[in-house]
């Protein structure tokens, strides 16, 4: 008795720890992408986390394409409601120095407004700016966004 009492009971306790594991578990999708011309640097992969407590997450791969070390550079995200209406735009430093042809990750976190699950977050680079220069290079990111987001039915 007191055996099928321990099994029962360590069935019970890993039934509730496997609950709890997914319900904490964050959610993944990925984010659409846009660039701007003649980039020097590029978004390779970017992936929004929404974790069970707290704002979305976007991780992110940049890759340095040319062959001078970048100082910095600006990532802005786009959240577009599932109609194609654009609800919050975010913008937040890069990395700091990335080297010629190297990929940093990094992040950004969404936390300006509420993310429904439905809606399309979009992101890209709109500045980066060489090692020993004061210029920019600049992109207006807005309309390559709108144009990222599917078309959805009414």
């Amino acid at each position: 008795m007191q055996v099928r009492y321990c099994v029962g009971m360590m069935t019970c306790v890993s039934a509730v720890i496997t609950a709890v594991m997914m319900a904490a578990a964050p959610g993944e999708r990925p984010a659409l992408i846009v660039a701007g011309a003649d980039a020097p640097v590029r978004m390779d992969r970017a992936t929004v986390l929404t974790p069970a407590d707290g704002p979305p997450v976007v991780l992110y791969a940049a890759t340095n394409l040319i062959d001078q070390a970048l100082d910095q550079f600006t990532v802005m995200a786009f959240v577009f409601k599932p109609d194609g209406t654009l609800k919050a735009r975010h913008v937040a430093p890069g990395r700091h120095l990335l080297d010629p042809r190297e990929t940093k990750y990094s992040t950004l976190v969404l936390d300006g407004a509420a993310i429904d699950p439905a809606d399309v977050i979009v992101i890209g680079i709109n500045q980066a700016q060489r090692v020993g220069s004061d210029a920019w290079w600049r992109a207006d990111l807005q309309r390559a966004a709108e144009a990222a987001v599917p078309q959805r039915k009414p």
